[in-house]
């Protein structure tokens, strides 16, 4: 029997989830087949619509290794193991005459651990409990969060957090999971043979297709203990996520209540002596951060420096004491010993790091009303790490609606550590980037509008016009609006004004859970929605219910981000163009997400406005233009007005 032809294959995919073909999506899934033949790596745009996750599924599954998709949110991991494995799998099977296995994985602290259920938590002076599950009243929230996780454990066959509903806060489930760090290990836990993580291991061990998370890729890049099982090919979805969940994933804190809590977890393990070093570095680093004012650090001052050697050496000292002393009194031990050592061994490699300073990593101080100061340190670049780590020893496809930035790849391909499209040489990854569009005919369903008469936006104040403007805008579109705000605090603002102004609903990020405000927003017309970074990416509301998407100003960095502020100024010492590097980028990649909230579906018509004159005027205005979907492009309010209530009629008469 001859080998079924990708066509066919992508053909019987998309009819079994009853998806149409899209010229793009072959595109992608013939480059993808392409690049994994060829061993080399492939950045794909492809637009919304495009039903981009069969265009890497079929010819990865066809290809027949082993493949790695990571994804950056919950809901397209969801997405791709409960729809669109399971029916591509089932629609591939009679051609490829096998039934590829699939799996999930995720960071250990994503699944229940038994340990914790039935031996309960070692004990933490401050609350005074042993067993969580007795000592919390079952009357309270967290005594009832714990009761249902119990009877869940029983019942689940995943121990998965995400398969708990309805949810529980993130207290509780501390309660019942455990990091790898604190992890006993499979051969030393006395549930090891049941355990969910292990389970959820092996499953992957046995699957074709591992489906994970952006930040587990990273602890695997990182941390150099192989998480993720051998895999010749790696597709990461939502790749203009990555870089900033590698960071995260790279960068340290130290707070006076993370180390005080190491002091109290090691103290009735080690002699006193040893203790009493701890408690003492613990004081005098306190005292400091009492002082701390939020800001880059240049250099680590000396009294800091000294806190931090002084923290860093007695915690070495605890970690040695650790791995000798017994404390045969204390109940369950190991889990006690293993969760001390996790701690302290924190404390100990973030205060090292700082203490020995080094060029490529950015050292800060920021304050938080409820939490205090926290010391920080993140890597200049994670450029190094990812072409090193990345694209050595496989096949890398990334893929995105937003990858092509002011019209080509090269500003994503430069911030995961790939030299321009074309440049060869010994060392550097091959790749190439390729955008097959969108099913979306953008120039005739949709406006780009910049309030060019507008006031530049300072840095603080009110914008009176600004709000004028915006309020005129909801009243032409009939509700109808996405108000995409650069803080928490101007989308405050705009709420209070216009619940003052409109007599439409106007919600806010903060007042629900995101998926309940989207649920309302998307249930009725004249509802509004306002809110601030997870909106400009999280919400996909077709039809006419989000007809007109405002952004309040371009979503520069802030000038006082000290990361972003440390990576601008990198580069203009390397010779280029900081703020076309960093801050233009930044804010092309926003507003690329943003202004994508707007087309869903092949019916949606309706405006992107944009309430800054900068993207008009400015010379940079061009780069983020190019950004953004092909909208039709204007500057005329008038034009704008007539169009959003022409939009509205027909909605209404649609309706």
């Amino acid at each position: 029997m001859t080998k079924p032809s990708l066509p066919e294959l992508l053909h019987a995919a998309v009819a079994a989830v009853g998806g149409t073909e899209r010229p793009g999506q072959v595109a992608m899934a013939e480059a993808v087949a392409q690049a994994v033949d060829d061993g080399t790596h492939l950045l794909v745009q492809a637009g919304t619509g495009t039903g981009k996750s069969l265009g890497y599924l079929v010819p990865a599954l066809a290809h027949g290794d082993r493949v790695v998709v990571a994804t950056a949110t919950l809901a397209l991991q969801r997405q791709l193991v409960e729809r669109d494995l399971p029916r591509t799998v089932d629609a591939l099977h009679p051609l490829l005459r096998r039934r590829p296995e699939f799996a999930m994985l995720k960071g250990r602290s994503n699944y229940l651990c038994l340990h914790r259920i039935h031996e309960g938590v070692p004990q933490e002076e401050e609350d005074g409990l042993f067993d969580p599950f007795e000592a919390a009243a079952p009357t309270s929230k967290l005594g009832q969060d714990l009761l249902r996780l119990r009877d869940w454990s029983d019942e689940t066959e995943t121990g998965d957090r995400d398969d708990l509903t309805p949810g529980v806060s993130d207290r509780a489930w501390g309660q019942v999971s455990v990091s790898s760090r604190e992890c006993l290990g499979a051969t030393k836990c006395a549930y090891g043979a049941e355990c969910f993580a292990e389970a959820a291991r092996e499953r992957a061990k046995l699957a074709e297709v591992v489906v994970t998370n952006h930040a587990l890729l990273a602890i695997d890049a990182i941390e150099g203990a192989p998480v993720l099982p051998q895999h010749e090919m790696l597709i990461v979805d939502e790749a203009h996520e990555l870089v900033s969940r590698v960071t995260g994933v790279a960068t340290g804190e130290l707070t006076p209540g993370q180390v005080n809590r190491a002091v109290r977890r090691a103290a009735k393990l080690v002699d006193e002596k040893a203790a009493d070093q701890l408690q003492t570095a613990a004081e005098g680093f306190e005292k400091l951060m009492e002082l701390a004012l939020p800001g880059r650090l240049q250099e680590v001052p000396e009294d800091l420096a000294y806190a931090l050697m002084a923290l860093r050496d007695a915690a070495r000292t605890v970690i040695t004491a650790l791995g000798g002393n017994r404390d045969r009194s204390a109940q369950d031990e190991d889990a006690v010993r293993k969760q001390a050592m996790a701690a302290v061994e924190n404390v100990h490699a973030v205060a090292e790091r700082i203490a020995n300073g080094s060029e490529y990593d950015v050292v800060w101080y920021e304050r938080h009303d409820r939490f205090g100061a926290s010391l920080r340190v993140a890597p200049l670049s994670v450029s190094g790490l990812l072409r090193e780590k990345l694209f050595a020893d496989r096949s890398v496809v990334l893929t995105s609606a937003t990858l092509k930035l002011g019209g080509d790849f090269n500003g994503v391909g430069a911030s995961l550590g790939l030299a321009p499209e074309g440049v060869e040489g010994e060392d550097l990854p091959v790749w190439k980037g390729i955008d097959v569009g969108s099913p979306f005919d953008y120039p005739k369903q949709g406006i780009l509008y910049v309030a060019r008469h507008l006031a530049t936006p300072g840095r603080e104040g009110s914008r009176t016009d600004m709000m004028d403007e915006l309020a005129e805008l909801i009243e032409a579109a009939g509700g109808r609006t996405l108000g995409l705000f650069s803080s928490m605090r101007a989308a405050q603002a705009a709420a209070e004004e216009l619940r003052g102004r409109l007599d439409k609903p106007v919600l806010l990020q903060g007042e629900d859970t995101l998926g309940e405000l989207i649920k309302a927003f998307a249930a009725d017309a004249e509802t509004c929605l306002f809110g601030t970074l997870s909106l400009w990416q999280g919400v996909d509301v077709p039809g006419p219910n989000c007809q007109l998407v405002v952004m309040d100003r371009i979503p520069f960095p802030r000038p006082d981000d000290p990361l972003m502020s440390a990576r601008q100024k990198a580069v203009e010492e390397a010779g280029g163009n900081g703020f076309m590097a960093v801050a233009a980028t930044h804010a092309a990649l926003l507003m690329a997400q943003g202004a994508g909230r707007l087309v869903r579906a092949t019916g949606d018509r309706g405006v992107v406005a944009v309430l800054d004159p900068r993207l008009a005027n400015a010379r940079y205005g061009s780069f983020l233009r190019a950004s953004l979907p092909d909208f039709w492009y204007t500057t005329d309010r008038n034009q704008v007005r007539r169009s959003l209530a022409a939009i509205d009629q027909a909605a209404k008469g649609g309706a």
